[in-house]
């Protein structure tokens, strides 16, 4: 039964002609791809979640240190930790500023887990076409021989189209994993990317929230002003 079962799929492999080829590249690179990507998000932890309180309660208690000696540890294999150690190994900066960086090495994360994703929509885009063009070329085949027969009968029609919809059902076949793969992977980088803003967003709040400084009617934060803020330009007067 499995001697029948490979020597169908080689059947039908010779069957769909030239263009059967480059189908079978794109198949083994979208499942070779698939799968290094499901490695790589799984490798590096997108729980942004569970480092969340640790580092509020550091910020709080004014013990930044706390923070990034907890997230140090972290970093090599957790991408909310690498964003989170950016942003408390950088409190010096103004808020402006401190956004920027954050923004930086955020995006950087984000580019490494979305890498090959392209090559993805790419595979998912040109698998049905290349599935196409060798129905075309399987019809063109089929109608010459329809053309060359000394008679003309429903089989040697038959037989010219089901050789010609293989390349179309293996193309077709070839987009949907891509496709779904795609799907599957942008879904989980972008709930991360979500999360991740808005715990930034709430962290650098806090950081910014005054506290008490040692002038009496003065508000201080960790975050100092923007110069243009503290020329009075844009920030808010106290």
């Amino acid at each position: 039964m499995e001697g029948n079962s490979v020597f169908s799929l080689l059947e039908f492999f010779k069957m769909g002609g030239v263009f059967m080829w480059p189908l079978l590249v794109f198949s083994v690179a979208a499942t070779a791809i698939s799968m290094d990507r499901i490695l790589y998000l799984c490798r590096h932890d997108l729980r942004i979640d569970r480092l969340f309180p640790k580092v509020m309660d550091s910020i709080r208690g004014r013990n930044v240190s706390a923070a990034a000696g907890f997230l140090e540890p972290l970093a090599g294999k957790s991408m909310g930790a690498r964003v989170l150690l950016t942003l408390v190994r950088h409190t010096e900066l103004s808020e402006g500023r401190l956004e920027k960086a954050v923004e930086t090495e955020a995006r950087g994360c984000i580019n490494s887990l979305e890498s090959g994703f392209n090559f993805l929509t790419a595979i998912g885009s040109l698998a049905p076409l290349t599935g196409f063009l060798g129905t075309v070329s399987g019809m063109i085949g089929a109608f010459r021989s329809i053309a060359e027969a000394t008679e003309v009968n429903a089989q040697i029609v038959a037989n010219g189209i089901y050789e010609a919809l293989i390349t179309t059902v293996f193309g077709l076949i070839i987009a949907i994993i891509a496709m779904t793969a795609h799907y599957i992977l942008t879904s989980v980088v972008d709930r991360f990317t979500v999360r991740t803003e808005q715990v930034c967003s709430e962290l650098i709040t806090a950081l910014a929230k005054p506290v008490p400084g040692d002038f009496p009617g003065r508000a201080e934060t960790w975050l100092p002003q923007d110069s243009a803020g503290a020329a009075g330009g844009m920030g808010h007067a106290d």
